[in-house]
């Protein structure tokens, strides 16, 4: 019987996808330090990916640097298929990854944006995290256990000016586990979403205007943005044994935005 008070993550495989970005790189070692084996995706960045494997394995875990093309359809089943390889099995799905666009500027209408800027954005983060899915699935349903957690935004949930195609995008994930947990969760597998408000990224922190995120901050009932291990929390606890039977649920880690 899983135990329910803690995150019973020993022994368990996790493929965190986007696993070298601000948010990945937390969420990898959360589940490393929870004692689970933690592949963590790269596309380009493969020293960082290396790195944070070295990390792991220097702290006593075990960990595995995996490719991963949100462009390359073919790229997901590879990826599930290396975790599964090396370690027997995948348990647990993070899909982090993300594919930045073209914001629309300001005095730019929603209906001239054109299809070539758009598109990437909605297919980009849409297609491959349902692709991930279905590989990663096939196997915990067999298990009869499994975890999957998608990674959203906040966006999606409240909207922001110029973030038309972004949100689209990361609501169709939200869409995604509302009906999944229907198809899976009798057979011990839950999903959820996690939505992230603006998190104090390397990414973020070095592009961020400063009367930005003064804005932000004065909007957050918190008085403060959040931090990539804020949100790593929340997505170890849902992609965990001390998630006993919450599916199809998003959760957001915004400040209270």
């Amino acid at each position: 019987m899983e135990a329910s008070t803690g995150p019973g993550l020993a022994g368990r495989s996790v493929l965190v996808t986007g696993g070298t970005g601000g948010i990945g790189q937390a969420v990898a070692r959360a589940y490393a330090a929870a004692g689970a084996r933690v592949a963590v995706t790269y596309r380009t960045g493969r020293e960082a990916a290396d790195k944070l494997v070295a990390e792991v394995e220097a702290d006593g875990g075990q960990s595995l640097a995996v490719h991963y093309d949100l462009e390359d359809a073919g790229s997901p089943a590879r990826a599930v298929r290396q975790v599964e390889e090396r370690w027997g099995s995948l348990d647990v799905l993070v899909a982090c990854a993300v594919r930045w666009g073209v914001r629309r500027t300001p005095g730019t209408r929603f209906e001239d944006v054109p299809e070539e800027d758009w598109l990437p954005v909605v297919d980009g983060n849409l297609a491959p995290a349902v692709r991930t899915v279905q590989c990663a699935v096939r196997s915990m349903r067999a298990r009869g256990w499994g975890r999957v957690v998608l990674v959203s935004s906040h966006n999606a949930l409240g909207g922001n000016r110029g973030q038309e195609f972004y949100g689209a995008a990361k609501a169709g994930l939200h869409g995604l586990a509302r009906s999944l947990m229907w198809d899976v969760g009798a057979d011990g597998v839950l999903v959820n979403v996690v939505a992230p408000g603006l998190t104090v990224t390397p990414r973020l922190a070095a592009g961020l205007p400063e009367p930005v995120r003064a804005r932000e901050v004065a909007a957050t009932p918190t008085g403060r943005l959040c931090t990539p291990d804020e949100v790593a929390r929340a997505v170890l606890f849902l992609g965990s044994a001390a998630n006993g039977n919450i599916t199809g649920e998003a959760l957001t880690v915004a400040g209270g935005r």
